[in-house]
């Protein structure tokens, strides 16, 4: 969904089922060490509609870290590639499955460019 919302294909219904699966509490660490909310994140993210017609993503290196419960913890790779160049960074995402999968916590790293 965020290829599709950045490159401006993704429609307004999209961006609520985005939304909707973030959690009140979700947090995001961005690579730059700035901590954002959920709002803060949305906000910005909505904002961004069609700001990169030319991205693809791909993510590679997905793995399940840990899980207990109704909690599970990924890492994963997440490379956007434009005309420019590419440039990577590592996510560790913490989510909620009660009452449904739901996003809590997002921790992005920059990877080295290649």
């Amino acid at each position: 969904m965020i290829e599709r919302w950045l490159t401006g294909v993704a429609e307004r219904p999209e961006f609520a089922a985005f939304a909707d699966a973030h959690a009140p509490e979700f947090t995001l660490a961005g690579p730059d060490g700035t901590v954002l909310g959920r709002e803060e994140v949305l906000k910005g993210f909505g904002a961004a509609h069609g700001a990169a017609p030319d991205l693809t993503i791909t993510i590679t290196n997905a793995r399940v870290a840990a899980e207990s419960g109704d909690l599970l913890v990924v890492t994963y790779e997440e490379w956007h590639h434009t005309a420019t160049g590419r440039r990577g960074r590592r996510a560790t995402a913490a989510l909620r499955r009660a009452p449904r999968w739901r996003w809590l916590h997002l921790h992005e790293t920059w990877l080295p460019r290649p």
